[in-house]
């Protein structure tokens, strides 16, 4: 007696349907994506202080430790109006990105249809609404009412500090790439932002410096961003040697932001 082949034993399974590629950059996943970021901050009032607070009260105290000295103030005020939200930034975006990644929250996301540079650019956009409204306060606090001297426009001062909030924003996503841990994501602090803090000018002019650091120091970025600060101390108008500066800050912002898209990658099967 002969059978008859059934039809699941015939049935060529059906291909599995091929991904619908993304494109690399959407405004309205971007969009969603930061708005998703800003909802969930939201929710978390220490980290919005912060980043708000934290930089104007270090001003603060600064002016009244020099209160004897004001004139250290100005020449040292400026430098740190930029370093204070670099610093800030760096560390809140780090450990946010890292509690997404450790979470599970970035692997369900790059299970969706949206690309690399969406979240990226998404997580940039969140964090630089919040580094515009560090920025302006912490600007207004030195100028207007800490009394910070400064020879150019305070609005160069803000655009400089706004820059070094971001340029913040994109060490810090970088970097979450290589912890395992929120404390790990703080170590990384001494590696990447000590050594720049050290060799960017503040305590000493770079060309007093060993020849072998400034060197080292010709390519921080965080050098750049106090030399723009002092030219605004300094001048009046707007400078080319300010130009080169601030289009090397924003250069090496957007340069880590596409590092830290590359580090995004699924870490499941």
């Amino acid at each position: 007696m002969t059978t008859t082949p059934t039809a699941a034993a015939t049935t060529t399974p059906a291909p599995a349907p091929t991904p619908t590629p993304t494109r690399a950059l959407s405004a309205s996943r971007t969009t969603a994506t930061a708005a998703r970021v800003l909802r969930q901050l939201r929710h978390d009032p220490r980290t919005i202080a912060l980043l708000i607070l934290i930089p104007c009260v270090m001003l603060f105290l600064l002016r009244y430790v020099f209160d004897g000295s004001p004139r250290t103030f100005d020449s040292i005020g400026a430098s740190l109006l930029g370093i204070f939200p670099l610093i800030t930034m760096f560390l809140v975006t780090s450990i946010a990105t890292l509690r997404e990644r450790t979470s599970g929250t970035l692997e369900r996301l790059l299970a969706m249809p949206l690309g690399k540079g969406d979240l990226i650019a998404g997580y940039a956009l969140a964090f630089g609404i919040l580094a515009i409204i560090q920025s302006a306060l912490a600007t207004g606090l030195a100028v207007w009412v800490l009394g910070l001297d400064v020879t150019g426009s305070p609005w160069l001062l803000l655009l400089v500090a706004l820059l070094d909030a971001l340029l913040g924003t994109a060490l810090g996503l970088f970097v979450s790439a290589f912890a395992a841990s929120e404390f790990q994501a703080v170590q990384f602090m001494p590696a990447v932002i000590f050594p720049q803090l050290l060799l960017c000018g503040l305590f000493t002019p770079r060309s007093n410096m060993h020849p072998a650091l400034e060197a080292v120091s010709d390519v921080l970025p965080m050098s750049y961003a106090v030399d723009g600060m002092n030219e605004i101390l300094k001048h009046t108008d707007m400078t080319a040697t300010f130009v080169r500066d601030v289009l090397i800050v924003a250069g090496c912002a957007l340069l880590v932001l596409t590092l830290g898209a590359a580090t995004l990658r699924r870490r499941t099967a």
